[in-house]
């Protein structure tokens, strides 16, 4: 292409993602977003301004180097991008799905200021696609081997970014998985139709073809402690990235009807033990098919269970959550999906109690309305009761997506390790070391339930550490 002038760059509109037909998928798991062609992604590419001191890279909790890899796909050297966004992030293809980049580097990103900012993470999933479908993914360079060993518990994002990172750097690198599958909530958490498994399966491949050591079915503190993989098995650094995998509920009356899931126990039959091919896979979920579905929640999981439950053929299946849209976690992109999909919101609404019949199962749930009153911790308007405004709504199954907690297995058995009153591990900032030396932690079990890029992010700094603690130089 022809150099552009910035008036010229500023005049190409933001280029649209194809993407299936809202009624068509909302019957299959298929992927959603089909991803730019390769004349969307030149087109897309020339938007960007190349700002001298780009604020977009500040954006990024791992650094990408976004103008130079972006200007690598404006000139057609798609491949190049590639090895680019990788000198910063070894899940590229991940990252392009379920960053919300709309919050990080678009949103700081110069031509949104007068426009729509350019579609970086459009850019970044077709930039390892592309690689990936024309020549594989490459390794990347490893350095000469330090004879160092590091433990990676968990094999969720933090996990993987941190042993990709520690590698490269030419330390020996294992990663314990409590679950039979590796990749954490990339794979039991988010569903197929926003990340579909072959790709977390083949960033992971990308790592095990670098050196990396994956051990499944390992739940650390009750296989091996923290303790015994550094005195026994000769672990000489340990990160742990186990997320934040424990469910909360409401505590409201009738919360242990047949038909409550917890969005963990509902998303990971789905996702990890493929329950919506039932019986071909033999896990079997509520069947959904032509009853009413109510998911009571407003993050990206619990658009993810609304999603998956029509999906699976619910008649009907609702967001219901208490404050207004406006306030929803949410990513914008998901609910314009959710709602092209046919899915209901209901706002500003609060359950109040689960009704069921005398066989223990689900059927209705008391909801009361909200108004929103002064903003609480949380800088959202707090949401009040609206005396005398109960109503009941006839539901057949509900999924319960409100936040999660960490896991206390590793509080148990590594008591050295400082937690603070949410159970979450307590770090240093700069370098994600714990309490305990040679241990560092990221990802949820630190900030609690978060992005998958902040978790990378948390796991890149501290494979810095680590690195710099085996050499010796902290």
């Amino acid at each position: 292409m022809a150099q552009l002038t910035k008036k010229e760059r500023m005049q190409i509109p933001r280029q649209p993602m194809p993407e299936q037909d809202a009624k068509e998928r909302s019957a299959n798991f298929l992927e959603v977003n089909l991803g730019f062609t390769e004349e969307l992604a030149r087109l897309e590419a020339e938007r960007c301004l190349q700002c001298p001191k780009p604020k977009c890279v500040e954006g990024c909790p791992v650094g990408v180097q976004i103008k130079d890899f972006i200007q690598l796909v404006a000139e057609g050297d798609f491949l190049g991008a590639a090895s680019k966004i990788k000198e910063n992030n070894v899940l590229p293809a991940v990252c392009g799905r379920v960053c919300p980049q709309e919050e990080q580097c678009e949103a700081v990103c110069v031509t949104g200021v007068k426009g729509e900012s350019v579609a970086i993470g459009r850019l970044e999933r077709f930039v390892a696609d592309y690689e990936r479908q024309t020549v594989g993914i490459r390794p990347a360079d490893i350095k000469p081997k330090t004879g160092k060993k590091v433990a990676i518990i968990g094999s969720g994002p933090a996990g993987l970014s941190c042993a990709g990172e520690l590698i490269q750097q030419g330390h020996d690198v294992t990663v314990f998985e409590a679950l039979h599958e590796l990749g954490g909530v990339l794979i039991y958490g988010i569903p197929e139709f926003r990340l579909p498994k072959e790709i977390v399966h083949a960033e992971v491949e990308a790592l095990q073809n670098l050196g990396v050591e994956f051990r499944t079915n390992a739940v650390i503190g009750f296989t091996d402690t923290v303790d015994e993989l550094m005195t026994n098995e000769g672990y000489d650094a340990v990160f742990v990235g186990v997320g934040a995998g424990l469910p909360y509920f409401m505590n409201i009356p009738g919360e242990n009807y047949n038909g409550i899931y917890s969005a963990n126990e509902f998303l990971t039959r789905v996702n990890l033990m493929k329950a919506y091919k039932f019986p071909e896979y033999d896990t079997p979920v509520f069947d959904v098919k032509g009853k009413n579905v109510a998911v009571f929640g407003g993050g990206n999981t619990a658009m993810d269970a609304v999603r998956t439950a029509k999906r699976l053929g619910a008649a009907h299946a609702c967001i219901v959550y208490r404050r207004s849209e406006v306030e929803m976690p949410a990513r914008i992109e998901e609910v314009h999906h959710a709602k092209e999909e046919g899915i209901e919101f209901i706002m500003l609404t609060n359950p109040l109690e689960f009704l069921g019949d005398d066989a223990g199962w689900l059927h209705g749930v008391k909801l009361q309305k909200m108004e929103l009153g002064e903003p609480d911790a949380s800088g959202r308007r707090r949401p009040v009761p609206i005396q005398g405004s109960e109503y009941v709504m006839p539901i057949d199954m509900a999924v319960i997506a409100i936040g999660n907690g960490s896991n206390p297995i590793i509080k148990k058995t590594t008591p050295e390790l400082e937690f603070n009153k949410w159970g979450n591990i307590v770090v240093d900032q700069e370098t994600m070391k714990t309490s305990k030396k040679g241990v560092f932690a990221g990802g949820d079990i630190v900030t609690g339930g978060a992005t998958v890029i902040l978790a990378m992010g948390a796991g890149r700094k501290a494979a810095q550490a680590i690195d710099a603690y085996l050499r010796g130089e902290q």
